[in-house]
């Protein structure tokens, strides 16, 4: 899987993020850097799991709405030879 890449912007809105989770739920602060060490780590260890789950997801939803439309078109063809 080829690697995320984040803008400076979104890398320092999630490094944040990490910061205040370790803050709030851990009772550790940590400063930017091991901030973003960890941000890497999940996306490099954890990241490629949720990748591909949100994938499967997307693919039963379109599944899912394929089929549904494909019943709709066959109501509408058997209403027009009714």
């Amino acid at each position: 899987m080829k690697a995320v890449e984040f803008s400076k912007d979104e890398k320092a809105q999630l490094s944040a993020r990490i910061q205040h989770f370790f803050d709030s739920e851990l009772d550790q602060s940590i400063g930017i850097i091991k901030a973003e060490l960890v941000m890497e780590f999940f996306a490099k260890e954890i990241g490629a799991a949720y990748y591909k789950k949100g994938l499967q997801d997307a693919h039963a939803a379109f599944a899912k709405r394929a089929e549904d439309l494909a019943d709709d078109i066959y109501g509408l063809e058997r209403a027009a030879t009714d």
